[in-house]
């Protein structure tokens, strides 16, 4: 293993408040507001795989409805504002309730907006956050191994009561390392299913339809195979799949050919059994998509949709698997995944992580 630098604290990126870590293979770095992991810049290839919007990126707390109109004018406004990368979605992922939203919880819960204390010893970023809101604090410990970081993260509920939760690891790529017709994706998932109501005015894959992945059903016939980046002038999709429960470990990789690059997240399928891949393709008109937005998300959590609390809570499980988590009163929830990048010359079939021992991540072709 390589000695990671201490970083600044009070560093910057793309204009936000940022903390960073680094070896002689990668930068990883944090936005103090929203916690996103905005980049995991690989030195070999110079480009980092995560999306940066095409938008201006202001602080969260910054936002005003009445003035960033460029961001739009709906309950996702302050969400999209800010975010950046790899956001997390706690306690909710989806939008809030109508009353939710009056009483000021954004889209995927407090998480992806409040101010993180971020600070940095050794090789490891430390970042803490309480949600107001829900009452909860939340943790995040991440570490560089050579071409992998190491992320551990806990969810401590205080309260006297009982706590259901949605947690999910937003994690969206984009340009250059994704692109149309040519980056490639491998999944340790199974059964799957396409989001049950219209996600957008150019989805092409049918409603509700049940598949086993990668073969997801098109609107008319046929199917349409995700491991390949979609070719497509417009579209955008959200399919919903359940990790392996044949293995302990679950994972996805993307892979450019254009850089040699394959990139991907590994996490343990107790933690985050469901997997959703969520896609827009120059769709959504306006603002601030404005039509001009290029991403693959690859979103992995507690949860299988989007959706309200409420939704989430009275879906019930699916595939026999459950679709929320509890966290008993006064209780800790923990969960650990690794971010791998490396360059090789052919998308890798499995991605996994030495957890125990080593401390080092691998990938295997």
């Amino acid at each position: 293993m390589h000695n990671t630098r201490r970083m600044g604290i009070e560093g910057t990126y793309r204009g936000r408040r940022a903390a960073s870590i680094e070896n002689e293979y990668l930068r990883l770095t944090v936005l103090a507001e929203g916690g996103h992991i905005s980049e995991v810049f690989d030195k070999h290839t110079g480009i980092n795989p995560l999306w940066t919007p095409p938008w201006p990126s202001i602080e969260h707390s910054a936002f005003d409805p009445s003035t960033h109109e460029v961001y739009g004018g709906d309950v996702e406004s302050s969400l999209l504002s800010g975010i950046m990368g790899h956001n997390l979605c706690l306690d909710i992922f989806g939008g809030p309730s109508a009353e939710e939203a009056a009483s000021g919880l954004p889209v995927h819960g407090e998480a992806s907006a409040v101010v993180y204390d971020v600070r940095t010893a050794d090789n490891e970023l430390l970042m803490q956050a309480h949600l107001p809101q829900a009452n909860l604090n939340v943790e995040r410990r991440i570490e560089l191994h050579d071409r992998a970081a190491r992320i551990r993260e806990s969810v401590h509920n205080p309260k006297g009561v009982d706590h259901p939760v949605g947690w999910t690891q937003h994690v969206t790529l984009g340009p250059p390392f994704l692109k149309k017709g040519e980056t490639l994706f491998r999944a340790s998932v199974g059964r799957s299913k396409v989001i049950e109501k219209p996600f957008g005015a150019a989805d092409y894959l049918q409603e509700a339809a049940e598949f086993e992945w990668p073969h997801a059903p098109r609107k008319g016939g046929g199917t349409v195979d995700l491991q390949l980046f979609t070719a497509l002038d417009v579209s955008n999709a959200y399919t919903a799949h359940l990790v392996n429960p044949q293995q302990e470990s679950a994972f996805f990789a993307a892979f450019s050919p254009e850089f040699s690059l394959a990139f991907g997240y590994v996490w343990r399928r107790r933690d985050f059994p469901w997997l959703g891949i969520w896609e827009e393709n120059y769709s959504r008109s306006h603002a601030p998509w404005n039509g001009r937005t290029l991403t693959r998300g690859m979103e992995f959590g507690v949860s299988p949709f989007p959706e309200s609390r409420r939704e989430m809570i009275e879906r019930g499980p699916m595939f026999g698997t459950s679709t929320f988590r509890w966290i008993p009163a006064g209780s800790h929830l923990a969960a650990e995944y690794w971010i791998v990048s490396r360059s090789v010359r052919a998308i890798p079939e499995t991605l996994t992580a030495l957890t125990e021992g080593s401390g080092a991540a691998t990938l295997n072709s």
